[in-house]
């Protein structure tokens, strides 16, 4: 297999003052393709500027959970409630277009690419819901799946958890990476990999999160890159989303 080298995006969340931040910083990088793990929708001002980004990058994306709400309510098969997610949903939708939608419904809840060997979803390698954020929680999708290298988002913290490849629940490692920094997989270890948050860390840090993950040296390095959060605060309190939703982003919780 010819090495290549991984954007990987998550929880955009329709924050595009902060993806345009991270692709920014990315540039200098280079890669090869764009992952995005789920969640490009919900909570923030900007659904079509986001979609219409990582069309550009002709990125390879899966369903998060707030995508996929977005289309029951597109089709009736969810009730609306008078919660802040679902408000900032239901004001996504009527601003999306046909195709964007259209869009949004050819992705996949999961994807197995055979050239990376690597597992990518939302939640954990085996859930779209769940929770990877924590090592029971770690240890529990290590013995329902068998792969090497899992790649999720939905927590908005980056984070690696590690297994020697033996009897799972011998030896389980978790490291976050709230400033940013670099993982080196073992041989022989199996790993889920988080790149964290790039709309809305919750990690304490406000600055967006993305990683590169190079197949070659099976090296994963998490950056975190300052952006204009009163400019995507503003944006989200014309939108006249919930006031929450615009704070939030300055504490990165």
């Amino acid at each position: 297999m010819c090495g290549v080298r991984l954007l990987l995006l998550s929880d955009i969340h329709a924050n595009h003052t902060a993806l345009q931040a991270v692709l920014n910083d990315a540039a200098k990088r280079r890669y090869d393709q764009v992952i995005h793990l789920g969640d490009a929708l919900g909570y923030g001002p900007h659904p079509r500027e986001v979609l219409d980004a990582l069309r550009e990058l002709d990125a390879v994306c899966v369903l998060g959970n707030h995508d996929d709400m977005l289309l029951q309510y597109a089709d009736g098969r969810r009730e609306t409630k008078d919660s802040i997610v679902s408000m900032a949903l239901m004001w996504q939708l009527a601003r999306l277009s046909e195709r964007d939608v259209a869009w949004v419904r050819l992705w996949r809840d999961g994807i197995d690419d055979p050239d990376v060997g690597a597992r990518y979803r939302h939640g954990t390698p085996v859930s779209l819901d769940d929770y990877t954020d924590s090592v029971p929680a770690a240890r529990e999708a290590f013995a329902q799946w068998q792969g090497r290298l899992g790649f999720v988002g939905h927590t908005h913290i980056p984070a690696v958890y590690a297994t020697l490849n033996s009897p799972v629940g011998d030896w389980i490692k978790a490291q976050q990476f709230a400033d940013g920094g670099s993982y080196m997989v073992p041989p022989s270890t199996r790993v889920i990999l988080n790149p964290g948050s790039v709309g809305q860390p919750r990690d304490g840090n406000p600055q967006a999160s993305y990683a590169v993950f190079d197949t070659v040296r099976a090296h994963f390095e998490v950056f975190r890159v300052p952006y204009d959060i009163e400019r995507a605060q503003e944006a989200a309190l014309e939108a006249g989303l919930p006031q929450v939703l615009a704070a939030r982003l300055a504490i990165g919780k």
